[in-house]
């Protein structure tokens, strides 16, 4: 029996990632533990094939796989930092690209398993070894599916909703990479709220160390850095600052996509620093 007989869809092709985890990521999947280190055991056993067959198995390899490859993005902190929709979380759980990619950068495979002796355990590697391979395979397959474009925006254009929102280490530096330092009376002023609308208190333009007359400079910093902005570009961080994501954004102001929403973002804030450079 070889790999050509298995059809693309079928589960067991997932099975060398299994055998290619790490004990501590195993630890970690009830599911996957149940099966024995033995294919041979495995293929024979009806029970094993109908686990293999769950959506518990699929939903442990995703998320286990996932573990082992978003390290290397590139990207700070671990997937459960983010959010479903950062690009980057998305394509650590494209589990077919990454088994694709293992096999190919050592031939861990399926064909691997069919090839093992009828009664041969499969140790567990080392992890730093599957640390080193995976990092290989990942930048193969990034290579292979050409990835890197989306890899590289998702690192230069952070936003809020990439993010789960709860006091990590991540979240909290993207939240200080998100502030401005404005001077010595005005301190940490979000760019969100620089520019929100002109209801929203002064008392938001601040820290609680800020005095009167600091925060009615910041006022009045946010609204002459706010006459330098087009209508449209007004418009979009005005629809930010009332809580808007940014595909509700691009459906208002007719963007096909809301990745011209995010240019625009960032076209801004680059205009942002550029002005309170001037400023200093």
């Amino acid at each position: 029996m070889n790999q050509y007989s298995i059809p693309r869809n079928n589960p067991l092709r997932y099975l060398p990632l299994v055998y290619f985890l790490p004990a501590e990521l195993l630890a970690g999947s009830p599911t996957l533990r149940t099966l024995p280190r033995c294919f041979s055991e495995v293929a024979k056993s009806e029970t094993h094939i109908a686990t293999i067959r769950s959506d518990q198995f699929l939903n442990e390899i995703m998320m286990a796989t996932a573990r082992l490859v978003f390290p290397h993005f590139g990207l700070r902190g671990w997937v459960e930092h983010y959010t479903d929709y950062c690009p980057a979380w998305a394509l650590a759980y494209v589990t077919p690209a990454w088994a694709k990619a293992l096999e190919g950068e050592i031939g861990w495979g399926l064909q691997a398993l069919f090839d093992l002796r009828k009664d041969e355990y499969i140790l567990f590697f080392e992890p730093e070894y599957a640390k080193e391979v995976m990092g290989r395979a990942v930048q193969r397959g990034i290579t292979e599916q050409g990835w890197q474009g989306i890899l590289d925006t998702v690192r230069e254009i952070p936003c809020h909703e990439d993010f789960e929102p709860y006091g990590s280490r991540v979240y909290l530096d993207f939240r200080r990479k998100w502030y401005h330092t404005r001077s010595k009376k005005v301190k940490m002023v979000s760019l969100d709220q620089y520019l929100a609308d002109e209801t929203h208190s002064i008392h938001d333009l601040a820290t609680d160390s800020v005095d009167i007359a600091g925060m009615v400079e910041a006022e009045d910093f946010a609204e002459r850095f706010k006459e330098r902005l087009s209508e449209k570009d007004l418009e979009i961080l005005e629809l930010r600052a009332e809580g808007h994501t940014f595909e509700r954004i691009a459906a208002k102001m007719g963007y096909k996509t809301h990745s011209g929403v995010m240019k625009r973002i960032w076209a801004i804030k680059d205009e942002f620093i550029k002005y309170e450079n001037e400023q200093q």
